[in-house]
């Protein structure tokens, strides 16, 4: 099999393609349609299947005899704890779970919102809720009291499941009275309330409403999978944008289990048995899709980690975790291991690990920056693969498919598409450009399974937001370029694409010359009004620890750099050091709010945000 065939038959024979691709999982009843339109215009892929997801992660493996195979590694340096739990275990846990559910009187189609930190409870609970037909809602644990009422407010869940706290390196978050406060700030109110209690943090038990989870677990019998359409909506996932009300993307089950289980074998190269660590939250969606149910729906090992890539306890933490549990496959964020290069930038903890099991590195949620992809490749002489996807797709839009066929890197570029993404470039009328030109990333209708169907709620806003910009596409927001070997290049989202005098510019490729420099840990260039030319770029530049040149002269090298590599158009004149650059918890700068700072506009505290007080470091700057 090689990629451009495979890649054919997927654009070609949409239906065909993917309904081969079906027998990946099992179905209660198999589909023959691979696609159909729904009341709304809306692709909707095995409209005529049925299946269970908790099933095919879990039970599935037991039924097939490798139920004492490892499904999770729990590993907490938080806490000091860790736990091996097989398939046969897990089904144990999460069929009791799901009777706890239903004893609640949840049922298929009611809403379950979890709001949990990295422990096996949350995914459980998330495969409970798929046992029985519940749709879940994870809220990344430690949000904001009102982030979590709006999302209580728009999912009407009958359950919350939660804990007494979530620990952020050595910070006890107390959950509970977040819970309190959201569930008083919402126009709609759970019935019951499940708390895992945990030894750092007590609560009051509120009667009627709370009730404690290991109680529940000791008193009530195991449930078996409920069989749900293929159609029927397993999560709504709320984007995490920092003004407005946050869209909830629905996922199907059928689609979405099929497409978990091809990038696993298409993507990522994993084979069952092995080991998969995503180095995220299960409140993101690389948490949904790659620490929960890619890798169990794949017969895989997954590495659930509540940790940190440094501080936990320091910049040899992701390599420990490889050689602990022998992972084959790491995916996280560039921001992580820039992390880890400022703070080990002679590598010291590195060499302390035998990371030999190690094949491969994946990078997503920001763009890869070329000199941490080279330092990466560097070091661990592997493949780095900076792939691209969104919160709405679920999985890779585009990536070196090495479980189908491996191509030569190229910095800055996430390969290929992957099967079922049809990929293209317009122009603001919706005309394509030529080839290496930028312009808006779009991609050609029907989506592969997997992609979102509608907004929780507000399928107008689905339309809107997604579909409506190009008739026959769906709109990414991101903007890029396709270089003459078919390389997509994502550059950043549209409106990080600046006017400088009549010149557009694309900040990701400043960004890129500022984190070449020696001496640079990680940066954002945003664009500032100016009278004059419309905006100016400025730069914000974290150093790495240990450098001894002055700020100064790392200034003027910095701004001399742009303007040997981007141009004297660009007028870059000024890059400020800053100790800690505002990020989201999910690790993507907050660019946004970066831009409005340095305006001096007001500004809302994003509730995404990890530390709110380096933005008041920030605001001297300006």
């Amino acid at each position: 099999m090689d990629y451009q065939s495979e890649y054919d038959r997927s654009i070609n024979d949409p239906q065909g393609f993917w309904l081969e691709k079906s027998a990946l999982i099992d179905w209660s009843q198999a589909p023959r349609v691979g696609l159909a339109n729904d009341i709304n215009g809306i692709e909707r892929w095995f409209p005529d299947g049925t299946l269970n997801t908790c099933y095919n992660a879990v039970d599935r493996h037991v039924d097939a005899g490798a139920g004492d195979r490892i499904a999770v590694y729990f590993d907490s340096p938080v806490t000091g704890s860790k736990e091996s739990i097989s398939y046969r275990q897990l089904q144990d846990r999460v069929s009791k779970f799901a009777g706890v559910l239903a004893a609640l009187g949840v049922t298929t189609g009611d809403r379950v919102v979890i709001y949990m930190p990295m422990v096996p409870e949350a995914l459980i609970a998330m495969l409970a809720s798929a046992r029985i037909g519940a749709i879940h809602s994870v809220v990344f644990g430690g949000f904001a009291a009102s982030e979590l009422a709006v999302r209580l407010t728009d999912a009407t869940p009958k359950v919350i499941v939660t804990a007494t706290c979530g620990i952020e390196v050595a910070r006890v978050i107390e959950y509970m009275p977040l819970v309190n406060e959201a569930i008083e700030m919402a126009s709609h109110q759970p019935e019951s309330v499940v708390v895992l209690e945990r030894p750092q943090a007590d609560y009051q038990l509120i009667a009627g409403r709370d009730y404690s989870y290991v109680d529940l677990m000791g008193s009530v019998n195991s449930i078996g999978c409920v069989p749900v359409s293929a159609t029927h909506p397993l999560y709504i996932l709320y984007t995490s944008g920092t003004t407005g009300k946050p869209k909830g993307v629905v996922r199907d089950n059928g689609g979405h289990a099929v497409a978990m289980a091809y990038s696993m074998q298409a993507v990522y190269d994993m084979k069952p048995g092995e080991v998969f660590w995503a180095a995220s939250d299960v409140g993101w969606v690389v948490g949904h899709s790659y620490i929960v149910y890619a890798p169990l729906l794949f017969g895989c090992t997954t590495v659930l980690y509540e940790g940190k890539p440094v501080r936990t306890p320091d910049a040899g933490a992701f390599w420990r975790v490889i050689e602990e549990y022998k992972v084959k496959v790491i995916f996280s964020a560039p921001t992580a291991f820039r992390a880890i290069r400022k703070e080990d930038p002679d590598n010291e903890h590195y060499k302390k690990y035998d990371t030999s099991s190690l094949e491969a590195l994946y990078l997503a949620g920001e763009r890869l920056d070329p000199p941490t992809y080279y330092w990466l490749n560097e070091l661990t002489q592997l493949p780095v693969i900076d792939h691209w996807w969104q919160t709405e797709t679920g999985w890779a839009i585009a990536s070196d498919p090495r479980g189908i066929e491996s191509f030569p890197p190229k910095a800055g570029s996430a390969t290929r598409p992957s099967p079922g993404f049809c990929v293209e470039i317009f122009d603001p009328n919706g005309n394509p450009v030529s080839v290496g030109e930028q312009g808006s990333v779009v991609i050609k209708r029907p989506l592969p399974p997997s992609c979102l169907t509608t907004i929780w709620g507000n399928h107008a806003r689905c339309e809107e937001s997604y579909f409506n910009t190009y008739e026959g596409y769906y709109l990414t927001g991101d903007g890029g370029f396709i270089d003459t070997d078919g390389y997509i290049f994502i550059m950043g989202r549209m409106d990080d694409v600046i006017n400088v005098a009549g010149h557009r510019l694309s900040t990701g490729e400043m960004e890129e010359v500022l984190a070449g420099h020696h001496s640079v840990a990680e940066c954002a260039v945003i664009g500032v009004s100016d009278e004059l030319k419309g905006q100016l770029p400025v730069g914000l530049v974290v150093l790495k620890d240990g450098i001894t040149s002055s700020q100064e002269s790392v200034e003027s090298e910095l701004i001399g750099a742009i303007r040997n590599r981007v141009g004297a158009l660009a007028c870059f004149n000024k890059a400020l050091i800053v100790k800690r650059l505002p990020k989201t918890r999910s690790g993507k700068i907050l660019r946004g709010t970066l831009r409005k700072i340095a305006d001096g506009e007001p500004y809302s505290m994003p509730s995404t945000i990890e530390d709110p007080a380096v933005l008041a470091e920030i605001e001297q700057h300006f």
